[in-house]
């Protein structure tokens, strides 16, 4: 073995060892680098990895059999010597890289390439340092009708990401405001508050899917890590996975999992469900509210879910989706149908209600560890009266996704709907801070400031919004109006544009807006205004106030829905009426009050009874 050794000495196979190891580190870290922006297949990287692999021994072998340099000569001796120096040095800096890629602490698999070795931003990273948006993945599809596709790609790596403990993830809302827009990227981390952000593409054809993702330095626009990936369509959960996992070790930010556990938890086998899946989901988050459209898109949502049922009856998340549509159906009609039959709106509720809490139920018991299982059963027993049962399963949707912008809006709203006004402020700020610019929460938001005193911040905050947002004059309005500002709130509410609110009754509110604080010679004589029912308030006539929300108990829905703003000081000859006691008891806040404590408007007397200020 002595001479076997020096021969290999002798022959300089050592030297080519170190030489081929250094050129093919490098070969392989430039692959790595250039295959993404040339938009080379997934597989390339492995296809020079395994010909350098079985180039190596085809190379010492060459060596062997004819040797490369000479053995004597001093002038040989000197430049071989040197050589080997360079030579080891080389091999050190390889070996000690590749050392510290394998032994930093960098939890979760490594299932894609950094696009450098020493990236910015791969330093460890303390929770909370790092917050992502997810900008929606442009559709590169043949047909694009497929846009619903890209959306829902975008949605479910937010969802996976949201799973990482280290992780602030901005909300879907906020990100998708910048769908279409080429705007500088820095613009839109600072416009978001965030840290970091996530772009991409999707292309799909047939049962193939190929997905681009990107991670991006919102303050210096420079590119941490991409990937492309090229595969089955039944595969793109596994996909999900590793996008998520990937960015989570580029930020050096540990998974927080159990063992077994993964980001991406319910799937399905069945790759045309999943498609009628996020159609579905899609048509849920449409722009067209409260509208006859709305519910359209809200019936052809359920009849899809149905059918990814029927093809995979263990799929968790369209069992949650399909609870949470069938209660879009009781708060849209109810919405819709304020003016029609009381019966036509029952029958809706009797038949809804079941169907959204066997719903949610079942997704429940296939998935323990959904959150919007739980959240969509929480919103059903608000409508229900049962607030309490509400608030606690509001807890366990959070306490499994605790930056769930969506179940932390639905619990602000009810912590203000009961009148803790405090608690809903505080909550309604984290929702906030991670969807700065979902105007649907902050037209809530606005009103909960305007609840706990703060006028100017409510009205900035709705002047912010976007005009054609249909509750942002009825809220402005109904704020000029507890302001004494009488004529600008007849006028905002003349620019309410939505089929919820049928032009005459918007008019006649507006005249009448128009003679307060002058009491109403006959107001029993008008029709009832709905949301707009503010307005009786005004011309001596309280008593009209309450209507709207009685007649929702009648029809056996929205028990404590949309009536935060009786909290407020202008309501206060409402609260005092015998007439609102009967309906605090009837829509279950008397229940919540015993047993979760009073608000602080509201004190008990005796046993049975209570008065609020």
């Amino acid at each position: 073995m002595a001479s076997f050794f020096a021969e290999l000495k002798r022959r300089h196979i050592y030297r080519v060892a170190a030489a081929y190891a250094v050129v093919a580190w490098v070969l392989i870290q430039l692959v790595n680098n250039v295959a993404p922006a040339l938009r080379l297949p997934e597989w390339a990287p492995t296809l020079v990895i395994v010909l350098l692999l079985v180039g190596f021994p085809i190379t010492l072998l060459a060596a062997w059999a004819r040797e490369l340099a000479p053995a004597e000569g001093t002038i040989a001796h000197a430049a071989t010597g040197k050589l080997d120096g360079i030579l080891i040095a080389a091999l050190a800096v390889v070996i000690g890289l590749v050392s510290y890629q394998q032994l930093a602490p960098t939890p979760g698999a490594r299932t894609a390439r950094q696009t450098s070795a020493s990236t910015p931003g791969a330093s460890p990273t303390q929770a909370g340092d790092v917050s992502i948006a997810v900008l929606p993945f442009v559709n590169l599809s043949a047909d694009q009708e497929q846009e619903f596709f890209s959306d829902g790609i975008t949605e479910e790596i937010t969802s996976a990401l949201a799973k990482v403990q280290g992780l602030t993830v901005l909300g879907r809302t906020s990100a998708f405001q910048f769908k279409g827009q080429n705007k500088d990227l820095r613009d839109i981390g600072q416009a978001l508050g965030a840290t970091h952000l996530i772009e991409g593409s999707v292309r799909k054809a047939g049962t193939r899917v190929r997905i681009t993702a990107q991670l991006i330095r919102a303050d210096s626009g420079a590119h941490l890590w991409t990937e492309n990936y090229d595969r089955e369509l039944t595969d793109v959960f596994a996909i999900q996975e590793n996008i998520a996992q990937a960015i989570a070790a580029s930020l050096r930010v540990p998974l927080g999992l159990q063992q077994g556990d993964t980001l991406v938890g319910s799937r399905t086998k069945d790759g045309a469900a999943y498609e009628d899946y996020l159609r579905a989901k899609a048509l849920l988050r449409g722009r067209v509210a409260r509208s006859t459209r709305r519910i359209e898109q809200i019936a052809e949502a359920i009849r899809l879910l149905e059918g990814v049922l029927a093809r995979d009856p263990d799929y968790a998340p369209a069992w949650a989706l399909l609870g949470l549509a069938n209660a879009y159906t009781i708060t849209s009609s109810q919405q819709y149908l304020n003016g029609s039959d009381i019966e036509e709106g029952r029958r809706i509720a009797n038949t809804a209600f079941p169907r959204a809490e066997a719903a949610a139920q079942r997704a429940v018991q296939l998935d323990p560890n959904h959150a919007d299982s739980y959240l969509t059963l929480g919103r059903l027993q608000v409508s229900r009266g049962k607030l309490a049962l509400a608030e606690d399963l509001y807890s366990k949707g959070l306490a499994l996704d605790p930056g769930n912008p969506d179940g932390l809006g639905l619990y602000g709203n009810m912590l203000a709907e009961v009148g803790h006004l405090k608690e809903a402020l505080a909550t309604k700020q984290k929702v906030r801070a991670l969807d700065l610019l979902n105007a649907g929460d902050n037209s809530n938001t606005a009103t909960i400031l305007w609840l706990n005193g703060q006028n100017d911040a409510a009205i900035a905050l709705l002047k912010a919004m976007p005009p054609e947002n249909e509750e942002r004059a009825l809220h402005l309005a109904q704020m000029y109006a507890a302001m004494g500002r009488y004529g600008e709130s007849a006028d905002t509410l003349m620019e309410i544009r939505s089929g919820l609110y049928p032009p005459e009754i918007v008019e006649s509110a507006a005249r009448l807006l128009r003679t307060a604080p002058r009491a109403a010679s006959a107001p029993q004589t008008l029709p009832r205004f709905g949301y707009l029912s503010f307005a009786f308030l005004h011309v001596g006539a309280p008593d009209r106030v309450l209507e709207l929300y009685e007649r929702n108990i009648d029809v056996g829905y929205s028990a404590a829905i949309d009536i935060a703003f009786l909290w407020h000081p202008s309501y206060a000859p409402v609260r005092k009426t015998e007439r609102f006691k009967t309906y605090a008891r009837r829509a279950g806040l008397v229940d919540y009050w015993k047993v979760r404590g009073w608000p602080d408007l509201c004190k008990p007397v005796g046993a049975d009874d209570f008065v609020c200020d």
